[in-house]
């Protein structure tokens, strides 16, 4: 075997249809287009979401509000789910953002904020983006700090 004798696999290729190469081919005439019409002309394209020339869905459907680009998205932790993880033995003196990612509560670049939803009783440092007021308040009632980061 050698170059010279190279053939591709069988029925691998197929003949491309030759249209409009007269009648006897069956395929002359309109060449498969059918009859007139924007569709049959040669060039043709239609935009996306035309409707024939009816209002398209997207223009007739009102539009309001808009997309705020320096909006800032917090993951929410609760006061009583860290004092869950402190009860279970989880968290030991102090919480931040690395312990929170490991636990489950945060994903690694996601903003945190602190919110003082649930019971809780325990003393802890604890450091996040941003707390909430009145999480601030029962943080420091029971002892613990609290450590803003700058992001």
């Amino acid at each position: 075997m050698d170059l010279s004798n190279l053939k591709p696999a069988e029925g691998s290729i197929k003949k491309s249809k030759r249209l409009g190469r007269g009648q006897g081919s069956g395929r002359g005439g309109t060449s498969t287009r059918g009859h007139k019409g924007q569709k049959s002309r040669s060039g043709y394209s239609r935009k996306k979401g035309f409707e024939g020339g009816q209002m398209p869905l997207q223009r007739r459907v009102p539009k309001f509000g808009f997309t705020n680009p320096n909006r800032r998205v917090f993951q929410a932790v609760n006061l009583g789910d860290i004092q869950r993880l402190c009860n279970e033995k989880k968290i030991k003196d102090s919480l931040d953002l690395e312990l929170m990612v490991t636990l489950g509560l945060a994903n690694k670049h996601e903003l945190v904020k602190i919110l003082s939803k649930g019971e809780y009783k325990v003393k802890l440092n604890i450091t996040s983006h941003q707390f909430s007021a009145s999480a601030q308040k029962k943080i420091e009632e029971n002892g613990g700090t609290i450590t803003t980061i700058e992001s």
